[in-house]
């Protein structure tokens, strides 16, 4: 459903939400189908972070009441490289941000066991509010699978994540990709962890770090354009 067209009784909420993991995880493919829904079987590599972003049309927080109005949540995907060599810009793109999906590889123990280290450094370094969920990806590859559902539920568990996943970005109708992001928006607003004014500041000064570390990437190269491109639903 499309978001309505901009109207004063219409609340939207900016809110910047970061994807961290291992290279080759399968972040770019969850932003990308989540986005554009499309998946690209030669994804390429992101250097440094690429930025889309989808509106989505939420539900009144009280239809039949005093806050009746419609409301939309703008998320602000930053999609960061997994190479070691970008792992010191990461802080600079979680900086500032609301939520957090850290992504795994369910065909690869060790990318759990980097996520959890992904979540140990956003606990001690990101905003304490941060709203993080794991997400095991490649659900689809069920015969390559080396990480049980249980094991990377009980991740989640033990760390006290807001929520856990499975997905595939390469199915459209049962990878389960578009829940993620709802469940993520509508906690972002259940959970009164933005306001409309404080997030898109927020986000603002962010997203101008963040754009002006690209600069300080290795030369002759730059930050990955997989599209600065936006969706509503």
């Amino acid at each position: 459903m499309a978001v309505p067209p901009s109207k004063a009784s219409t609340s939207t909420i900016s809110a910047k939400v970061v994807l961290l993991g291992d290279s080759g995880v399968g972040k770019s493919s969850l932003a990308v189908r989540f986005v554009k829904n499309k998946f690209y079987g030669q994804q390429e590599t992101t250097i440094g972070a690429a930025y889309l972003f989808r509106t989505l049309a939420m539900p009144p927080a009280d239809p039949a009441g005093a806050d009746a109005a419609p409301r939309a949540v703008k998320l602000e995907l930053w999609d960061t490289a997994g190479q070691e060599r970008y792992r010191s810009l990461a802080p600079i793109y979680y900086r500032g941000a609301y939520g957090a999906l850290v992504v795994y590889d369910i065909t690869s123990k060790e990318s759990l066991q980097r996520a959890q280290a992904w979540v140990e450094e956003l606990r001690a370094n990101a905003d304490p509010h941060l709203i993080i969920f794991l997400v095991g990806n490649k659900r689809d590859l069920a015969a390559l699978r080396q990480v049980p559902e249980a094991d990377g539920r009980a991740v989640a568990e033990e760390e006290g994540l807001a929520g856990f996943y499975e997905a595939s970005a390469k199915e459209e109708a049962t990878g389960g990709v578009d829940a993620i992001f709802k469940d993520l928006a509508a906690q972002l607003l259940e959970n009164g962890v933005v306001s409309a004014k404080a997030a898109e500041a927020a986000a603002r000064r962010a997203n101008a770090v963040a754009a002006s570390r690209l600069g300080e990437l290795p030369t002759g190269q730059g930050p990955s354009r997989i599209g600065s491109c936006c969706g509503t639903s």
